[in-house]
């Protein structure tokens, strides 16, 4: 008896060895795996996939017209795949993602000011002046002026007694909400001159160019 007992204590180690090794193995493995994407929809047709919280594919449809494979698989804006159905490229997804073959998804590079801290500084602008900015302009009592803005890093203005509309650029902030409000424009050599640092003459439309050069002959008259 005492023989038997001798022997099954080892036995008994070893279960428990190996057990508590294939626990480990089981842990880590579930560590290691990835995890399930998360799918937010968007819209009927437009879906996004995340890892925690970081965006790793999105799903669009197509609606060309003779287009067989209408759902489409994009990552950083570009078509890795096309599909028949919606459940195809979730399925893809899923599949790539796991494998760890699916294309990585760049961050999104920040703006260097957002459309928030544009309308700050022009309602910054309106306050120092007397002005008040309102969601289509900028006032001054009941009388809409025109309006401000902030587009690829070059500030514009528009004015209300002005027919066209069409966008002016300058330097900054304050000076889109001072043209903006003043009844004296530039001088006609300045304007053209500080218009012309934003917006080269080869790149401006016929209509645009026609534009300026009326505004810079009101000015000159």
């Amino acid at each position: 008896m005492t023989y038997i007992a001798h022997r099954q204590q080892p036995a008994n180690e070893q279960t428990l060895a190996q057990a508590e090794l294939q626990q480990y193995i089981n842990q880590q493995a579930q560590a290691l795996a990835p995890e399930e994407p998360r799918v937010i929809d968007i819209s009927f047709f437009d879906k996004e996939y995340y890892v925690g919280s970081k965006l790793i594919a999105t799903v669009t449809h197509d609606d060309n017209d003779f287009v067989t494979q209408r759902w489409v698989v994009m990552v950083n804006g570009t078509e890795v795949h096309r599909a028949a159905t919606p459940m195809l490229c979730h399925r893809y997804i899923c599949t790539h993602h796991k494998a760890g073959s699916l294309p990585v998804q760049e961050p999104e590079t920040p703006a260097a000011t957002t459309g928030n801290e544009i309308m700050v500084q022009i309602a910054n602008e309106c306050e120092n002046l007397g002005l008040e900015l309102l969601d289509d302009g900028i006032y001054r009592g009941d009388e809409k002026l025109g309006e401000a803005g902030q587009t690829n890093g070059n500030w514009w203005f528009t004015r209300t007694d002005d027919a066209t509309q069409q966008r002016i650029f300058c330097n900054s902030a304050s000076d889109a909400v001072w043209l903006v409000s003043t009844d004296e424009l530039p001088e006609c050599a300045d304007f053209l001159n500080e218009y012309l640092q934003y917006r080269p003459l080869e790149q401006m439309p016929p209509v645009e160019l026609k534009h300026l050069l009326d505004s810079a002959e009101l000015t000159a008259a």
